[in-house]
């Protein structure tokens, strides 16, 4: 039977990865972390699928009684970080958007911009994951959609989908806090922190990438 590594290299380092998941979960499973982790999440920089919903879920499970703050500091959070993204929309404008959003994708976002007002629009942020609503939230910005109607929108429909979270997080808070001790959920959280790596680097490289054609684009339209 082989080994990925020998034996005593993944005894080596097997407690290492325990302890980097552990470090992770205790980091972000926290009321600070909980609105970092949702601002990272509605920004275009960052990405880890259902990460933010899990914390919202592992955190409300750990305060309980103090569960409904939960849902407060991850909308807070989401918002601030949504609030980035529209800010970054408006400052490329439409004809930016073909830098950070492919072609295919854009025209079905700027068609439901158009045919839907703002509110329809946010409305969106109650989907979970994999539903890409961060590219709504930048083409929102490019577009002009009515910014306090969007926000506000946005934000109840977070604290509902959150609230809901929290809630489930209470039924089933014992069955959830003894799975967070299994060996299986420190190998899922490993899995997790190495996706949301290489997302992350994959966005940011994409974002510089199409940063740096701006200069030569506008070399060759002056030419």
């Amino acid at each position: 039977m082989s080994r990925a590594f020998p034996w005593p290299v993944a005894c080596f380092l097997a407690p290492r990865v325990r302890s980097l998941s552990r470090r992770f979960v205790i980091l972000f499973a926290s009321p600070l972390g909980v609105f970092v982790l949702a601002a990272l999440d509605a920004t275009l920089f960052f990405s880890l699928p259902f990460g933010i919903d899990a914390v919202v879920i592992i955190l409300s499970a750990r305060l309980r009684g103090m569960a409904w703050l939960v849902p407060l500091l991850a909308t807070a959070g989401s918002a601030t970080g949504a609030a980035l993204t529209f800010w970054m929309g408006v400052k490329i404008g439409d004809a930016g958007l073909e830098r950070y959003v492919p072609p295919k994708r854009l025209e079905k976002i700027r068609a439901r911009i158009r045919a839907s007002g703002a509110i329809a629009l946010a409305a969106l942020s109650i989907i979970p994951p994999p539903f890409p609503f961060t590219p709504f939230v930048l083409a929102a910005g490019a577009l002009g959609v009515e910014t306090a109607t969007f926000f506000t929108t946005l934000s109840l429909c977070r604290i509902l989908r959150f609230g809901i979270e929290a809630v489930l997080a209470i039924w089933y808070g014992r069955r959830i806090l003894q799975w967070l001790d299994s060996q299986l959920f420190q190998d899922i959280v490993t899995v997790c922190i190495a996706l949301a790596v290489i997302l992350t680097t994959a966005s940011i490289i994409r974002i510089v990438r199409s940063t740096r054609r701006i200069p030569g684009r506008a070399a060759a339209a002056n030419g």
